[in-house]
């Protein structure tokens, strides 16, 4: 599979090449906050596969977390792009970002339901799990 995409002013802008190794949604708080209040919806990909193609995009990493992911975004529109999770081979890809949203498919699961809100849906028959899913 191969998609493009980018933020929202086109200034940063990426390629990325291989499976998805997962397609889901994450409905933790700071995914919400990150979204606006909806859940985050995310592709895994692989690393080596993956590239911007335009622009840089500014990082930001809390240093108060330990463990704390990198999330990468455009400086001038402020869109979420990618997420850098440490321990995690994979690029955790914004489904929102894609060129042709459609790419995404379907969710394969729902991540941290336990911080979900009620407006918020999950479709039906998609396994959910409160926090992470067991390895």
């Amino acid at each position: 599979m191969n998609v493009e995409g980018g933020c929202y002013c086109g200034r940063v802008r990426y390629e990325a090449a291989g499976e998805p190794m997962l397609r889901a949604q994450c409905h933790c708080r700071p995914c919400q906050y990150f979204s606006g209040g909806a859940a985050n919806m995310f592709m895994l990909m692989p690393p080596e596969g993956f590239r911007y193609t335009k622009g840089e995009p500014r990082r930001f990493k809390r240093d108060d977390l330990e463990n704390a992911v990198t999330r990468e975004f455009c400086g001038d529109c402020g869109v979420h792009l990618t997420t850098r999770r440490p321990g995690l081979r994979a690029i955790i890809l914004k489904a929102g970002t894609l060129d042709d949203p459609s790419q995404f498919g379907l969710s394969q699961m729902a991540i941290n339901t336990k911080d979900k809100q009620a407006f918020n849906c999950i479709a039906e028959g998609v396994p959910t799990f409160e926090e992470l899913p067991p390895r």
